[in-house]
């Protein structure tokens, strides 16, 4: 079993910076990619940014320039900072991580989410 931790949500003024970070615990033999989606209401879960092993990234084009995924692939943990944040960046956001686990078996695996909320 793998257990994904988020933390660092919170309420912030449009134009604020948050840092959210998620920690990776269990059976982990390894973890291929870490990311973070989120769900605004009445919206589908979207990807925001994903980081590879290797450190390879992509981006959602509405948070291109503002924000940064970054991983500690010795802790197994992953990072999201967020600058000049906007309303609409307001979603609870979910750490996902794929994952090998000592079993051999490849799963994938989601936090319990984390609310942001920007004001204007």
């Amino acid at each position: 079993q793998v257990q994904l931790v988020e933390s660092g949500g919170g309420l912030v003024q449009a134009g604020g910076s948050l840092r959210l970070s998620c920690a990776a615990s269990g059976s982990i033999f390894r973890i291929n990619f870490m990311g973070w989606y989120r769900q605004a209401p009445g919206k589908q879960r979207e990807l925001v940014a994903v980081i590879t092993s290797n450190a390879s990234t992509n981006y959602a084009d509405s948070v291109k320039g503002r924000f940064t995924i970054s991983r500690d692939n010795a802790k197994n943990t992953v990072s999201l900072q967020m600058n000049s944040l906007k309303p609409e960046d307001t979603a609870v956001y979910y750490c996902n991580a794929g994952v090998l686990t000592i079993t051999g078996v490849r799963l994938y695996y989601w936090g319990q989410g984390t609310q942001v909320t920007v004001s204007s």
